[in-house]
């Protein structure tokens, strides 16, 4: 599975099939700096070709998976 699969914060949180620690892995990559969009500091493109996230999901998703 492609991580470009993924459009939404919660396209990941709710999956399935993946493991809950997989699922922490690939939320937190989307929440680094690395994703950061250039000048928008709330923004995150985890997927260069895709649209931007907010950084703001991203949180909402990892915390939802403690329940």
């Amino acid at each position: 599975m492609s991580l470009s699969h993924f459009r939404h914060p919660f396209d990941i949180a709710k999956h399935p099939t993946l493991e809950p620690e997989v699922k922490r892995a690939i939320l937190a990559s989307w929440a680094s700096d690395a994703a950061a969009v250039a000048d928008r500091p709330s923004l995150r493109r985890p997927d260069r070709r895709g649209p931007p996230v907010a950084f703001d999901e991203v949180i909402s998703a990892l915390k939802s998976l403690d329940g």
